[in-house]
């Protein structure tokens, strides 16, 4: 039953601790400081699946009506706490982008046009430049940096806005209707996603416009990343983990040498 309360109206579907609907309410208005004009209506469902063992189960989604102008955000986690604490965080993301882009339009910046290089695709923004990688010979390359963290489970609209707002070269995530781990990035040409196994299952519904890459993801130990990745001499390789069964990330450091990128267990 969706209850409102100051102003912003909370539904849950399922199960959920107490005073969940107090910590919706202050999760959402805490945003609000970031919108560009009078916020008209707030609607936010919190939903937890029945399955038990469905990953992640809780669903929060926020709908903010700014002055007739929508804008939305979604987000998966473990517990309603973590679901509502990243939905904040991508609500303030777009509601300052939302104000940045009808303050000054990217064709108002000084006569600027946005430049298509490789690699460095945005949607109605500038792209920043791109320092050039340092030359170091394919032998001396070592993987200097290794992170690891919990990749969201998200359909390719969540995806291509949160590769937007961090602007990086590539985003390693979850895809929600296959269940897989993929990487998007952009090119010259627009969009492009990569899955492990990309004719096993369906896409989630999405909007976004992706050209998927009909190629399944080599099965590589890090080792052999490094050599294909040197051989190839691209930015980044995604491939499926030797090691640990997963989808990775392997990218050339701007000093020359390699990150590596690994979702959590």
């Amino acid at each position: 039953m969706a209850t409102p309360r100051n102003d912003v109206v909370v539904q849950l579907v399922g199960d959920h601790p107490p005073g969940i609907h107090e910590k919706a309410t202050e999760t959402v208005r805490a945003a609000l400081r970031h919108a560009r004009g009078p916020v008209l209506r707030v609607t936010v469902r919190i939903g937890r699946h029945p399955d038990p063992a469905a990953q992640p189960p809780v669903l929060a989604e926020a709908t903010i009506d700014v002055d007739g102008h929508p804008v939305r955000a979604r987000a998966h986690a473990a517990t309603d706490t973590e679901a509502l604490d990243l939905l904040q965080y991508r609500l303030r993301t777009r509601l300052a982008r939302d104000r940045h882009h009808h303050a000054a339009h990217w064709e108002d910046r000084r006569g600027e046009q946005p430049k298509s290089e490789p690699h460095e695709w945005r949607h109605g923004q500038l792209s920043r430049a791109r320092p050039t990688f340092f030359p170091r010979p394919t032998e001396e390359r070592a993987v200097v940096r290794h992170k690891t963290f919990s990749v969201g489970t998200v359909d390719l609209d969540e995806a291509a806005f949160d590769l937007e707002v961090l602007d990086h070269d590539f985003h390693l995530f979850t895809e929600a209707g296959t269940g897989q781990e993929g990487v998007l990035y952009p090119t010259s040409d627009g969009l492009r996603l990569a899955l492990v196994d990309p004719l096993r299952e369906e896409l989630a519904p999405h909007t976004v416009a992706v050209t998927v890459s009909p190629q399944p993801a080599p099965t590589l130990s890090t080792e052999e990343a490094c050599e294909r990745l040197g051989v190839l001499a691209l930015p980044f390789l995604f491939h499926l983990d030797a090691e640990r069964g997963r989808g990775a990330v392997l990218y050339r450091r701007y000093d020359g040498h390699y990150g590596l990128i690994t979702p959590t267990e």
